[in-house]
């Protein structure tokens, strides 16, 4: 029997995934992640188990190394940045995500984002609600272009929408596909040429967002920005800068460098930006998708078997020590 630490936080005791993980053999230990947790209270968790399954909550070396047991960590959604990957392979501890769970539901939060920006709702809501008849001057996604950088399962999904809604299609990716009709672009093209950039990538390495100032200041002054993906693909001091000058016209974002937001940033308080709370996958569907996949996986492991949405292959690891 194994223990399994869940700090997803729509995972309950009881629920489905809980009685699946019960139905294999192992016991459940919930610990919802809410907001920040006290230093050292994850590597307390982490010690006591043998399995986790997260959301996003950073899992780092030195949360991973004392913990002895500890022999899969799975995410319930797609990015896995918030895992040190490499020290959980150099540590036999195998990482697994759930890639295309949510493509739907982020697909969607992402043209309600273009939607929400085009037409101004979040300023049109506001205005009638303080007494006001806001009559803004606002855009169609019909005949825009829109810029999407990565085409993984998210990518592809808004890449179809948009072409649903009429919209002239450039993507950004190492990976093209023949049955998308889409022109594909490097990123100083696609940035200079969209009416609507939104990112579907992965976390870049070290970190490095890609769009810094540089790519806003390429964008045209009546451009919006959306990301549903990673905060740390946009740089957001240069984004900050950007809209107070007017570099660009406005942004939709779901994600943020520091989650959850603080609530000083400058962005909360733009009327040309909508923010949400890392959503944009949250819907009843995904969710389900994602945390029974997660858990699939994270049996997988504890019975000797290859998870499917496995990350990295740590077997060749499983002996070096932790001290």
């Amino acid at each position: 029997m194994g223990t399994i630490l869940i700090t997803t936080d729509y995972l309950v005791p009881g629920d489905e995934v809980d009685e699946l993980f019960h139905a294999a053999g192992h016991r459940t230990v919930h610990s919802p992640a809410t907001g920040r947790r006290a230093d050292g209270e994850m590597a307390d968790h982490l010690l006591r188990c043998d399995a986790a399954l997260i959301a996003s909550e950073p899992v780092t070396a030195d949360m991973m190394r004392p913990a002895r047991s500890l022999r899969v960590i799975a995410r319930s959604g797609v990015g896995y940045d918030s895992i040190d990957v490499d020290a959980a392979t150099a540590l036999g501890v195998v990482v697994c995500n759930t890639p295309g769970a949510n493509k739907n539901a982020v697909a969607e939060m992402t043209v309600t984002l273009l939607l929400m920006c085009a037409r101004r709702i979040v300023e049109t809501v506001d205005g009638v609600r303080t007494g006001h008849w806001p009559r803004h001057d606002t855009r169609e996604l019909h005949g825009a272009t829109l810029g999407i950088i990565g085409l993984g399962p998210s990518g592809r999904a808004v890449a179809e929408l948009g072409r649903a809604f009429g919209m002239t299609v450039l993507v950004s990716t190492g990976h093209p596909a023949s049955d998308l009709d889409v022109s594909y672009v490097d990123n100083d093209e696609l940035f200079s040429r969209s009416d609507f950039v939104t990112l579907h990538a992965r976390a870049q390495p070290h970190g490095t967002p890609i769009v810094d100032r540089a790519a806003l200041t390429a964008m045209k002054p009546s451009a919006y920005l959306v990301n549903t993906a990673r905060g740390s693909l946009v740089d957001e001091p240069a984004l900050v800068d950007a809209l107070r000058r007017g570099d660009i016209a406005g942004a939709g974002l779901d994600v943020f460098a520091r989650e959850p937001i603080d609530t000083d940033n400058p962005l909360l308080r733009m009327p040309n930006v909508v923010s949400l709370s890392h959503m944009a996958g949250q819907t009843r569907q995904a969710r389900n998708e994602a945390s029974l996949a997660a858990a699939r996986d994270i049996v997988a492991v504890l019975d000797g078997r290859h998870p499917r949405g496995a990350v990295n292959d740590p077997q060749d690891t499983r002996g070096i020590s932790r001290d």
